[in-house]
This record gives C-alpha cells, sequence and structure tokens, in this order.
C-alpha cells in the first residue's frame, strides 16, 4: 500500500477510535455530569445533531494532528505531547469560562490519555514513519 492510503487509513482508524471513546466518555459515562452542571448554569447542554458533527469533525482533524506529530516523535512524546495539545489546553479553556463540571478530571483524565495513546499507536502502527519503512 503506496503511503497516502497508509495515511488516510491511519487517520480514519485513530479518528474513529478518538470518536467512539468521546462518545463512550461524554454520552455514557459523564452525560448526566454534563447535563447537570449545565442546568445549575442557567445553560442547557449543548446536544444537537450539528455540535455532534463538529465533535466528529474535531476527531478526525486531532488524528491527523497525532500523525502528523508521529512523524517526528516516539509512541510516548507524541501520546504526551497531542494530549498536551487538546486535552489540557481544552480544560483550561473550559474551566475559564466556569463550564467545566467538578468531578468530570476523574474520569477524563485517565480515559484521554489511554484514548490518545491508542490512537498514536494506531497511527505509528498503520503508516509508520518512513525511517522505519524506507
Amino acid at each position: 500500500m503506496n503511503p497516502t492510503k497508509r495515511n488516510i487509513l491511519a487517520v480514519m482508524a485513530a479518528g474513529t477510535w478518538i470518536n467512539a471513546s468521546e462518545f463512550f466518555r461524554n454520552e455514557v459515562l459523564i452525560k448526566d455530569l454534563w447535563a447537570e452542571h449545565y442546568r445549575s448554569l442557567g445553560l442547557a447542554f449543548p446536544s444537537a445533531p450539528v455540535n455532534g458533527m463538529l465533535w466528529m469533525l474535531w476527531g478526525f482533524v486531532f488524528a491527523a494532528m497525532i500523525l502528523a506529530v508521529s512523524r517526528r516523535f516516539d509512541l510516548l512524546q507524541t501520546t504526551l505531547i497531542c494530549w498536551l495539545m487538546a486535552f489540557v489546553l481544552m480544560w483550561i479553556v473550559i474551566w475559564n469560562l466556569l463550564v467545566m463540571p467538578a468531578g468530570l478530571l476523574t474520569f477524563a483524565l485517565p480515559l484521554s490519555l489511554l484514548e490518545v495513546f491508542i490512537a498514536a499507536y494506531l497511527c505509528m502502527k498503520l503508516s509508520p514513519p518512513c525511517a522505519a519503512t524506507c
């Protein structure tokens, strides 16, 4: 398989994993936490289809960024760099906007690290950097 097809396959696999992981965490494990926190702020939790589509786009863009970072760094470095850039920065923003529910990090921290690790692993396995295959 040529490198372009491997890259597309890696992004599709990692993006699918990221979106499945995000859905499980946010819709199954902690949806009530989100909804209750938003209610306490007098807001409705944004769960319209357009919100879901934007999060799916986020997941595939994130997968592409993981693939790009994985070209220059090993698995653990890629995981930490991408996790810090996507999740830690997002948590700072939602905390600053006062929309981060208390207790979120109990679930989100370990599961997001696992999410990024597996996505980076998929990218590296399905489309290894040229140095490993050339």
